[in-house]
């Protein structure tokens, strides 16, 4: 199998190449199929079922096969798993938003080198997931179910693991606020009136403010700016 090839030894170069080249099949414009005609994607599917959702299953797969050597893709795969589950498709969003759960307590919970503690926190995880949310939906990707639907998962999984919860669910709760705002700004940043698109950056200004996101807050302060 593939994974068998992959571990014997653990080669991170092709672990790496395989989670990139299926997320870049699957995202792919040719596979969008709610681009498509209602008559074109029930054809599509009658002949090849729905590519994206397979494909996202096996890279859910392989994810979860990977054991300790998760660490060595935390952060780089957060952006490409990112963009995988904004993908409209309910069971493909159901079946890979738990990796990043899953992401969060292998960071939490990796040994600190020379010591007995373990490191109690999943900062890169976060600190990238904010960046790369913001520029995915900035650039037209995710909606208001999928702001649903990942708060939804994340905040089962997170209330069922005692050591991450408080951590977690603060974590779920500070996306959401996220997403709220972005899917906002998106929509806004499209009117006419100069007011509601400085009232939707100054809202994101406040909010990166709140949580310490100091190269988010400059970028949203150029964006006011421009406006000026």
């Amino acid at each position: 199998t593939i994974h068998e090839c992959f571990s014997s030894p653990f080669e991170q170069q092709l672990w790496n190449n395989f989670f990139h080249c299926a997320i870049a099949f699957l995202t792919q414009d040719s596979l969008q199929l709610d681009n498509f005609s209602q008559s074109k994607r029930n054809k599509i599917i009658a002949r090849y079922k729905d590519m994206r959702r397979e494909t996202g299953f096996e890279i859910r797969s392989m994810w979860f096969k990977l054991g300790p050597n998760k660490i060595k893709f935390i952060p780089q795969l957060v952006g490409p798993i990112l963009e995988m589950t904004l993908i409209p498709e309910t069971e493909l969003r159901k079946a890979t938003i738990p990796i990043f759960f899953d992401m969060m307590v292998h960071e939490f919970n990796q040994p600190i080198p020379n010591s007995n503690h373990i490191q109690g926190n999943f900062h890169e995880f976060e600190n990238e997931m904010i960046t790369k949310l913001d520029t995915l939906i900035e650039g037209g990707r995710g909606d208001e179910q999928y702001m649903k639907l990942f708060t939804e998962i994340m905040e089962h999984l997170c209330d069922g693991n005692v050591v991450i919860r408080d951590q977690g669910l603060t974590f779920v709760n500070t996306i959401y606020d996220l997403l709220e705002r972005l899917l906002v700004y998106r929509t806004i940043i499209q009117d006419e009136i100069r007011e509601h698109r400085i009232t939707c950056i100054v809202n994101l200004l406040d909010f990166y403010h709140e949580i310490n996101r100091q190269e988010m807050y400059i970028r949203y302060l150029h964006k006011l700016c421009d406006l000026h």
